[in-house]
C-alpha cells in the first residue's frame, strides 16, 4: 500500500466503512458493529458548557457568594473512601473490557470481518500489555497535573479557609484562582487529544500484529513522525476535527425530529400519568407497567438511533486511522490493500 496523505485518506476511509457495513447489509450485524464502534472510539461522550447564574435586580452578578462549611463525619469519610475505591476498581475492569474490544474490532476492521470474537482471542496478550500502557500513561498525567496545580494551591486553600469560616468569598479572588488555570487546562486537553492518537492510530497497530512492546512500538511510530512531521501533524488535526463536524452536522440533521419525538414520549408519559393519578390496586398497577412500557419503548429507539447514526461515524474514523498508517507500516498495508501488496512486492521497508 501506498502512503496517501491526510486529506486523502478520508475517501478510502468512507469507501471501507461502506463496504464494511453495508455490503452485505444485514441489521443485526450493523447494530452491533455499530454499538462496537461507538463503545471503542468514544463517540458519544457529553460535553457540558458552564454557565452563568444572574442574580435579581437588572441582571446584575452578585459580587459575592457563601460557600456552606463542611465538617465530614469519620463514618462518612469512610463510606466515601470505600466507594471510591470501588469505583476505581469496577472502572479499570470497564476500561480493560474496551481495550480488548478495541483489539478486536481492530482485527474486524484490518481483515475485513464481521465476528468480535476472533480478535477477542487473539489479541488478549497484546490488549493486557496496552491496558497497562495506558494505565501507566495515565498516572503520569495524573501527576503532571498535580505538579502544574501546586503553584495555585495556596489560592484554593485560602478560598477554603474562608469557606470554613462561613464568610463570603469575593468573585474576583475566586476568578484570580480559577482564571490562570483555563489555558494550562486548555494545553492539557490538547496533550491528552494527542496522547491518545498516538497511542491508538500509531503505537497499537504495532502492538497488535507486530507483538511489540510499548518502546518498539513507539520507536517505530517517532521514526515515521520524524520522515513525515507535516502530514503527520495535519493528520491529528484532521482526526480531531472531521468527527467533530460530523457530529455537529449530525445533531443539527436530527435535533428537530429527536425534539419531535422526545415532545412526543412526554406527552404520552405525561397522559397515562395522568389518568392514573388517582388509582389505586391493579388500576395503579396497569398504570405503572404502561408507563414503564413506553419509557423501554423510547429508551430502545433512542439507544438503535444512537447506533444507526453514531457506528458509522466510529467506524470512519477508525477506518481513516487505519488508512493514513497503513500507507507507512507495511504489515498492516499489506493486511489492508493485499492486491496492492501482491503487486508492489515487499520494496518498501516494514
Amino acid at each position: 500500500m501506498q502512503p496517501v496523505t491526510a486529506v486523502d485518506s478520508i475517501a478510502p476511509a468512507i469507501e471501507r466503512t461502506r463496504e464494511f457495513l453495508f455490503r452485505p447489509f444485514k441489521w443485526s450485524t450493523y447494530l452491533k458493529l455499530g454499538l462496537v464502534a461507538i463503545i471503542t472510539e468514544g463517540l458519544g461522550e457529553n460535553f457540558h458548557s458552564p454557565h452563568l447564574s444572574h442574580g435579581e435586580g437588572g441582571g446584575r452578578f452578585h459580587a459575592t457568594t457563601a460557600l456552606p462549611s463542611f465538617h465530614p463525619a469519620p463514618g462518612s469519610i469512610a463510606i466515601v473512601a470505600a466507594s471510591v475505591a470501588l469505583a476505581i476498581v469496577l472502572s479499570l475492569f470497564i476500561f480493560y473490557l474496551i481495550t480488548r474490544l478495541r483489539f478486536a474490532f481492530f482485527y474486524s476492521l484490518v481483515h475485513s470481518v464481521k465476528e468480535i470474537g476472533p480478535g477477542w482471542r487473539l489479541y488478549r496478550a497484546q490488549a493486557s500489555r496496552f491496558f497497562r500502557l495506558n494505565i501507566v500513561v495515565g498516572i503520569c498525567f495524573m501527576l503532571l497535573m498535580a505538579l502544574m496545580a501546586l503553584p495555585f494551591a495556596a489560592g484554593f486553600w485560602r478560598l477554603y479557609q474562608l469557606s470554613q469560616q462561613g464568610g463570603h468569598l469575593e468573585i474576583g479572588l475566586m476568578l484570580a484562582v480559577i482564571l490562570p488555570l483555563i489555558p494550562i487546562v486548555i494545553l492539557l486537553a490538547a496533550a491528552c487529544v494527542l496522547t491518545d492518537v498516538i497511542l491508538r492510530d500509531w503505537m497499537m497497530p504495532h502492538m497488535a500484529m507486530d507483538d511489540a512492546t510499548a518502546g518498539e512500538a513507539w520507536r517505530q511510530v517517532r521514526a515515521r513522525i520524524t520522515a513525515e512531521k507535516k502530514q503527520f501533524i495535519v493528520y491529528a488535526i484532521l482526526r480531531v476535527v472531521l468527527p467533530t463536524i460530523a457530529a455537529i452536522g449530525v445533531f443539527l440533521l436530527l435535533a428537530l425530529p429527536g425534539f419531535m419525538l422526545a415532545g412526543i414520549v412526554a406527552a404520552i408519559e405525561f397522559g397515562v400519568y395522568s389518568a392514573f393519578s388517582g388509582a389505586t390496586g391493579v388500576s395503579w398497577l396497569v398504570g405503572v407497567v404502561v408507563e414503564i412500557f413506553f419509557g423501554v419503548v423510547a429508551f430502545v429507539f433512542a439507544l438503535l438511533a444512537s447506533i444507526c447514526v453514531g457506528g458509522p461515524l466510529s467506524t470512519g474514523a477508525r477506518e481513516y486511522a487505519l488508512i493514513f498508517y497503513g500507507g507507512r507500516y507495511k504489515t498492516l498495508g499489506d493486511v489492508l490493500y493485499p492486491a496492492q501488496a501482491i503487486a508492489g512486492g515487499s520494496s518498501r521497508p516494514a
